[in-house]
């Protein structure tokens, strides 16, 4: 029997000391298989508590079965906004909308937070990435000075106290 699991199967929930190794270590695949690391990764990575969340940020796991298979962060930026970063699907995983679930969940809290816009930075070789966050309502805008090499791209969704769902296709 083929296990195809659907995001119905998925739980997301928020990150506790007990998830770091799966945290960094989805991370660092996805990371290492593309790009090199760089110095803001380690920073986030290796201390997520002091560089995530104490400043104001959330990371969420997503969990299938009890299996850490995804994961994503909210960085709180100096304007109020966040950042979408960090966002991880372990292979096995892909495709079953582990990566929807996550950005729904980092985007509901963002509002919660108050939060008025979700930005995040990208590359364009990561197209289902990509297509991901156009489906969650994110826009392309100019690219600006950042401390990735990698990053290409820069997506923002700008959130909209009138409307509950804003943007979020379910």
């Amino acid at each position: 029997m083929n296990d195809r699991r659907t995001r119905h199967d998925v739980r997301v929930v928020d990150y506790r000391p007990h998830h770091h190794e799966s945290f960094r270590a989805l991370n660092l695949a996805w990371i290492t298989k593309y790009f090199a690391v760089e110095d803001a990764d380690r920073k986030a990575l290796d201390d997520p508590l002091h560089n995530i969340l104490e400043p104001g940020g959330a990371i969420f796991m997503a969990e299938v079965d009890g299996e850490s298979v995804g994961t994503c962060a909210l960085m709180k930026c100096p304007d109020g906004a966040y950042e979408l970063a960090k966002m991880a699907v372990a292979p096995s995983a892909q495709g079953r909308g582990v990566g929807r679930a996550l950005g729904e969940a980092a985007l509901t809290r963002a509002r919660a937070l108050g939060a008025p816009r979700v930005e995040l930075l990208s590359n364009t070789i990561l197209a289902p990435a990509l297509t991901l966050y156009r489906s969650l309502g994110f826009v392309e805008v100019p690219l600006p000075k950042t401390d990735y090499r990698r990053a290409n791209i820069k997506m923002v969704l700008e959130l909209s106290p009138s409307d509950p769902r804003n943007g979020i296709r379910i």
